[in-house]
């Protein structure tokens, strides 16, 4: 089974983002800050990421790029989310090694196909 970190300080996004990705057949774990993001990636490293664009603490950028350096991480998919279309941040999300870019508000079938875009998923699955 799959294993997927939704890195985001607001518990209101984990919560709706937990429950439409577990619905599709992953394991979720949920990280309030960068930093507790790291360190639970270097006990138990994710199939893939959700990095909310602005966590207290260290940048968003500085951790998409840590998973793209990271010798254990390096077949993570990132998915750099954000509220706001700004091709300024997400060109530098890219270049730090975003595999792609998620738009709130979303909803499941958003999430699938950002997951089948990324290489998640090959096909959007059904909730069980």
């Amino acid at each position: 089974m799959k294993i997927f970190m939704i890195a985001d300080d607001s518990p209101v996004i984990r919560k709706v983002a937990r429950r439409l990705i577990e619905d599709m057949g992953f394991v979720v774990v949920e990280a309030a800050s960068a930093e507790q993001a790291q360190a639970m990636c270097v006990e138990n490293m994710p199939d893939g990421v959700l990095v909310d664009w602005d966590m207290p603490g260290m940048r968003s950028l500085d951790l998409i790029h840590w998973f793209a350096h990271y010798p254990d991480a390096e077949n993570v998919k990132t998915l750099y989310c954000t509220s706001e279309v700004l091709v300024s941040e997400m060109t530098r999300a890219k270049r730090a090694g975003a595999s792609g870019f998620l738009l709130k508000p979303f909803n499941r079938t958003m999430i699938a196909k950002k997951f089948m875009e990324i290489g998640l998923i090959e096909q959007e699955t059904q909730a069980a």
